[in-house]
């Protein structure tokens, strides 16, 4: 059976999107790890990058210090960038489709908030039941509990309603930013300080040992995106046409939910709070390639590793000696999105943008 024209040209649509978002991806996560107070040049990574995987091309980084502060500081650094941006692009895309609705993102459900609150607790209480990965395990342990408490309070005779999940979770969303307030108010000064800087993300610090922690979390988060992808393309045919295909809508939309606080969780446990990753990437890529869900699971990844990857490297390189948070920029360009957004959809009888 052929292919009709206009799938063919979606398929290549998204075929050369693809490839685009892939090569200025890596593009700039080599400019990222050469970039900052010690620079390298691009053969510098590559050298050092390929030497890790047990590949030697006979080039030595120019300087004592420039190899050790590629292995230990740069590249997890531009790795955590790429898991996060991933994940939260996976998450967000996971909302927009179970949702019906383009304004979806993965703070609806309460993983965010309640991430907020279980690494804030861990600040100010100076838990130490986890060492050094109390706060990301907290953070982690808290986003999963809110949700399935959003998920549990959203169900009636047996079935979730969107409406229902979407309000419980703007009410836990209030409940925990009250919980944040005054944990805010019990801590101390230096708690304080870390509690906002917390809460406004960033990449500083980010470890080996913390990717291969977040790196199963998010494998696992996209492949079952991968997995779900068919049935969330029956169901953006509307609830009773995806049943009436075979769809279990119940369970594809708990199999989401729990994906989303899997990968958002994974990545503010040791980031914070970014936010607008998640509604900017998947929108930007459907109103690119329409609705099909597997593309759009690709070009997710890669634009969302991409931007976050973009956003680490002008967050360490705009102020000389100091470091931004990420967190911050990525609000600055989603907020005016969010708006434009919300404006065009109002314009619209319905559906997707």
């Amino acid at each position: 059976m052929s292919i009709p024209a206009p799938a063919r040209a979606r398929r290549g649509r998204a075929g050369l999107l693809a490839a685009a978002l892939l090569v200025a991806l890596v593009v700039a996560a080599l400019v990222s790890a050469g970039t900052g107070q010690l620079s390298a040049s691009p053969v510098d990574v590559l050298a050092t990058l390929l030497k890790q995987v047990g590949i030697d091309i006979g080039v030595a980084p120019q300087g004592p210090n420039v190899e050790a502060a590629l292995t230990t500081i740069r590249f997890p650094r531009v790795i955590m960038a790429v898991l996060i941006g991933a994940a939260l692009a996976v998450a967000g895309l996971l909302m927009q489709a179970i949702f019906g609705n383009p304004l979806a993102e993965p703070g609806v459900v309460g993983v965010s908030s309640g991430a907020a609150v279980g690494a804030c607790s861990a600040i100010v209480f100076n838990l130490t039941f986890f060492g050094a990965w109390t706060v990301p395990v907290l953070a982690f342990g808290a986003g999963l509990a809110v949700t399935l408490l959003v998920y549990a309070l959203s169900r009636a005779g047996g079935r979730t309603e969107v409406v229902t999940l979407l309000l419980t979770g703007i009410a836990l969303n209030a409940f925990c930013g009250a919980l944040l307030a005054l944990l805010t108010f019990l801590g101390d000064t230096a708690a304080r300080e870390q509690i906002v800087f917390w809460q406004l993300g960033s990449l500083n610090g980010s470890l080996q040992q913390q990717v291969l922690i977040v790196l199963p979390f998010v494998a696992v988060g996209v492949l079952g995106a991968a997995f779900l992808s068919r049935r969330l393309d029956l169901l953006t045919l509307g609830e009773k046409n995806a049943r009436h295909l075979g769809v279990n809508v119940e369970a594809l939309r708990v199999a989401a939910i729990v994906l989303t606080a899997l990968l958002v969780g994974a990545a503010v446990a040791f980031a914070g709070i970014i936010a607008f990753v998640g509604l900017v990437i998947p929108h930007l890529m459907r109103m690119v390639l329409g609705p099909a869900h597997r593309p759009l699971l690709i070009t997710s990844v890669l634009g969302g590793a991409l931007l976050l990857t973009l956003a680490d490297l002008i967050a360490r390189t705009a102020v000389p000696f100091a470091d931004l948070p990420i967190g911050m920029l990525t609000s600055l360009v989603g907020g005016p999105f969010f708006f434009w957004l919300l404006r065009r959809s109002r314009k619209r009888s319905g559906g997707w943008g």
